[in-house]
C-alpha cells in the first residue's frame, strides 16, 4: 500500500541520493565524459577510419550506443553500491530501518537515485557523442525504455553488492570481475556477426549483449538480437534482483547482524 507518508519517505531518500552525486559532480559526471572522449578518439577516430563501416553505419556511429550504455551501467551501479554501503558503514542506515517505512520504499529510493545518476551521466555522454558524429535517432521511446530498464537492473545489482559488502574492497569486486568483462564482451565495440559460430553462441549467454543491442536498435535501428528479447531479458533479471533485494532487507542480511 502506498500512502502520503510513503511518498514523503521515498521522495526524501530520492532527493538525498540525487543531491549526493550532484554535489560531487566533478567526481561523478566529469570522469565519464573524459573516458568517453578517449573512447571516441582512440576507437572511433584512429581505429574507426581503418575499420570503415559496421552494421551499415560508420564505426564511430556504431560504437556510440554501447559507449553511452556502458557509462549508464557503471554509474547506476556505482551510485547505489557506494551510497548504501556508506550508510551501513556510518551506521545511519539504522535510522531508516527503525522508521515506519516499508522495505520496498527504502529500496525504491536508493534505486531511484541510481537511475537518476545513470540517466544524468547517459545524457551528458550522449551530448558529447554528438560532437563526434551527428545521428538520426531511430526510436526515442525504445531507446529511453532500454536505458531506464538497464539502469534499474544495475542499480539493483549495486544494492545487493552493498548489502553483502563488509569492506570498501568488497564493493569493487563485482565491477572489476563481472561487470567490466561482461560489458566489453557485450558487443560494445563489435558486432557478434564477426565472431566464429561457437563464440557467437557463447556471446548469446551474456545479458549485457541484449542491453547494448537493444539500445543500439533504439538509436540506430540495427541490432544483432531481437529487440523484444532484449526487453524481456532485462525485465526478468530486474524482477529477480528486486525480489531478492527485498528478501535480503526483510532478513536483515548484512545490516542487522
Amino acid at each position: 500500500m502506498f500512502n502520503s507518508t510513503h511518498y514523503i519517505a521515498f521522495k526524501t531518500i530520492l532527493i538525498r541520493e540525487f543531491l549526493r552525486f550532484i554535489r560531487i559532480w566533478k567526481q561523478t559526471v566529469v570522469p565519464p565524459v573524459i573516458t568517453t572522449v578517449l573512447y571516441f578518439l582512440i576507437f572511433g577516430k584512429l581505429m574507426g577510419e581503418r575499420i570503415g563501416e559496421m552494421g551499415g553505419h560508420s564505426y564511430m556511429l556504431f560504437i556510440i550506443p554501447g559507449v553511452v550504455l556502458m557509462a549508464v551501467i557503471s554509474h547506476s551501479y556505482a551510485n547505489v553500491v557506494s551510497s548504501f554501503f556508506m550508510s551501513k558503514y556510518q551506521k545511519n542506515i539504522e535510522e531508516i530501518l527503525i522508521a515506519p517505512v516499508p522495505n520496498h520504499i527504502i529500496l525504491a529510493g536508493y534505486i531511484g537515485g541510481g537511475i537518476a545518476r545513470g540517466m544524468v551521466v547517459g545524457i551528458v555522454v550522449f551530448i558529447v557523442a554528438l560532437f563526434f558524429s551527428p545521428m538520426h535517432i531511430y526510436s526515442y521511446p525504445f531507446m529511453l525504455l532500454i536505458v531506464v530498464l538497464t539502469s534499474l537492473l544495475f542499480s539493483l545489482a549495486g544494492f545487493i553488492n552493498a548489502i553483502y559488502a563488509k569492506t570498501f574492497d568488497d564493493i569493487s569486486v563485482i565491477p572489476t570481475f563481472v561487470i567490466t568483462p561482461f560489458t566489453y564482451l557485450g558487443g560494445v565495440f563489435y558486432s557478434i556477426d564477426l565472431l566464429p559460430p561457437f563464440w557467437q553462441t557463447v556471446s548469446l549467454f551474456n545479458p549485457v549483449l541484449y542491453m547494448v543491442n537493444g539500445f543500439r536498435y533504439g538509436m540506430l535501428g540495427v541490432t544483432d538480437t531481437s529487440p523484444l528479447i532484449s526487453v524481456i531479458i532485462i525485465l526478468v533479471f530486474s524482477f529477480i534482483l528486486a525480489f531478492f533485494s527485498l528478501h535480503l532487507l526483510k532478513k536483515g542480511v548484512g545490516i542487522k547482524q
